[in-house]
């Protein structure tokens, strides 16, 4: 058996296979068909300083290649995600790491967040920084949209926690590795991407749109290619850990984005079908290793960047 343990921005892992914020609710919700023993991390749903109910339904469609999701970040808030038995105690006792996705509509949303986390933070291994959420203070411009506003969520949470920082970046830019260069500047241990592309669907017959926000996230298999392109770009211009996402359903797919320079992935939208994917892919991470002879996933990580050098 090849070692899958990794260090990721200081966190030691059992593997390179994270939950994906979104996808795997609090962890409580797949604990008896999951061994979360086996997982290298989880990432909960996104956390902020005020509950919230979510987009109206529809807000979920499947589509040729994947799905799409308006769900709203649903969640209970920052209150009751520390008090609450079913959150953050019960976080406290996942045989993982945990890191927790945080988010706001002002950059002081996102401090609060932090803030009120590094006091509450054991059993938190790390605060995933959701920056693909729309500015109300300057028009609702999404801050992973603005290189500036990118890096100035990323300070404000730098400045009051003590606790290794994950920035989601968005896919909805054009150079991806002037905003990890960015977001790491401004005190960002790692990086994830991608996050969902804007989507659309319309039903023909009824005339009507198939999610009700109109507007959704699409991920899932046809997002792949983009992504692991986008991590390519990310890890040229960046020599931190990062964390890759977007269409992951098997090992071959999880070890694409490694090849590509993510030191660990993330399963999203596979887990809705198949939770048992993620044993499955931790298992043929192993396998694929052991067949060909790598004794460390380490040693495939960015294998593609020196292959073009």
């Amino acid at each position: 058996m090849a070692d899958l343990s990794i260090n990721f921005a200081g966190i030691a892992m059992r593997n390179p296979v994270v939950t994906a914020s979104g996808a795997f609710g609090y962890a409580k919700e797949y604990s008896n068909v999951v061994p979360l023993n086996r997982l290298g991390a989880v990432t909960v749903k996104g956390v902020s300083p005020f509950p919230s109910h979510g987009n109206p339904v529809p807000r979920t469609t499947e589509v040729y290649g994947g799905m799409l999701n308006a769900i709203g970040l649903q969640n209970p808030g920052i209150d009751k995600f520390i008090s609450d038995e079913n959150y953050l105690p019960y976080l406290r006792q996942v045989p993982c790491p945990v890191f927790v996705n945080i988010w706001g509509k002002t950059i002081e949303h996102y401090a609060e967040v932090a803030a009120r986390l590094e006091a509450e933070k054991k059993g938190i291994a790390a605060l995933e920084i959701n920056i693909s959420c729309p500015n109300i203070k300057e028009g609702g411009i999404a801050f992973g949209t603005d290189l500036k506003l990118a890096a100035a969520v990323v300070k404000a949470v730098r400045d009051v926690t003590t606790l290794p920082l994950i920035t989601k970046l968005s896919p909805n830019v054009t150079h991806i590795g002037d905003f990890a260069r960015s977001v790491v500047d401004a005190g960002s241990d790692a990086i994830s991407l991608i996050n969902t592309l804007p989507s659309m669907a319309i039903d023909i017959e009824t005339r009507s749109f198939r999610i009700a926000n109109r507007i959704a996230g699409l991920s899932g298999p046809g997002l792949k290619p983009v992504a692991v392109r986008m991590v390519f770009q990310a890890r040229e211009a960046v020599t931190v850990p990062i964390l890759g996402m977007g269409g992951i359903y098997s090992a071959a797919d999880a070890i694409e984005f490694l090849m590509a320079g993510a030191n660990a992935v993330a399963i999203g939208t596979a887990i809705f079908s198949n939770p048992g994917c993620l044993v499955e892919i931790i298992d043929g991470i192993d396998a694929w290793l052991d067949r060909h002879g790598i004794a460390n996933v380490n040693n495939i990580v960015g294998v593609m960047h020196q292959a073009q050098a």
